[in-house]
């Protein structure tokens, strides 16, 4: 990513600062999100001492990294001793665990790099969980019904733009609950882990966002879904949408 933080750094004139969060599986979660956050607040303390101000921070993040900053920002949103951050963005982020199934899941699958099924073993190794989970996850067994309808809100295919639906997708059928899945599966709703899962309170004191999605990324549909609801909290959303993108394209 040097070269990447680089090329922000000279065309945006900013100081640009990269975490070096330790990684999964050594490292298990949420140490990732722990050192995000404390390197973000670190910053923010000391932005002066780097020529920044404390007003015009940004946080930005591509892939995991986009779910680490959503979960950054939404942990600063109740802290009245840091400033506000101006702006997140978020690049192709992994922002939810309740359906597998989108349309983006569904028509993307089989596109590289990001095969439906290395998002759910990235996701499993990250929570450190057995890969044997996977087929009955694909087919969404771990969401009981109480937060199935309390998600449906958020996360379903009916808040997709139609444009998006075009291309071979057919809404699935209800699969058997397995309570043993969501017990072992429960720390995957955290929103930590599933920014998109945060409560209404949270989501609507959000700083703006830029968003970039890609057509040929199974992520895109949580990115879709992500900013529509901060679009209906009134928080001004900049999306990009690569027609031609495909995930890891940056």
């Amino acid at each position: 990513y040097e070269r990447t933080c680089r090329y922000f750094a000279r065309t945006s004139n900013s100081a640009v600062v990269s975490v070096g969060y330790r990684l999964a599986p050594e490292h298990p979660y949420p140490t990732q999100f722990e050192d995000c956050l404390t390197a973000t607040i670190h910053f923010m303390r000391t932005a002066q001492d780097y020529g920044v101000d404390p007003s015009r921070i940004i946080i930005c993040g591509d892939s995991s990294g986009g779910t680490l900053t959503a979960a950054v920002a939404q942990a600063l949103v109740n802290r009245r001793d840091l400033p506000k951050l101006r702006a997140q963005i978020l690049i192709y982020p992994f922002l939810q665990c309740v359906d597998f199934d989108l349309p983006s899941y569904q028509q993307n699958e089989r596109v590289p790099i990001l095969l439906k099924e290395r998002v759910l073993a990235l996701g499993l190794k990250y929570l450190n969980k057995d890969l044997s989970v996977t087929e009955a996850l694909l087919k969404g067994c771990h969401v009981p019904e109480d937060l199935q309808l309390k998600y449906q809100k958020w996360v379903s295919p009916d808040h997709i733009p139609h444009e998006f639906k075009t291309r071979g997708y057919k809404p699935s059928t209800t699969r058997p609950f397995s309570k043993e899945l969501y017990t072992l599966i429960k720390p995957a709703f955290d929103p930590v882990f599933s920014p998109l899962l945060a409560e209404d309170s949270v989501i609507a004191r959000l700083p703006e966002a830029f968003i970039l999605t890609c057509e040929f990324d199974v992520l895109r549909d949580d990115g879709l879904l992500y900013k529509k609801r901060l679009e209906d909290h009134g928080i001004k959303v900049t999306w990009c949408h690569l027609q031609e993108g495909f995930h890891g394209i940056l």
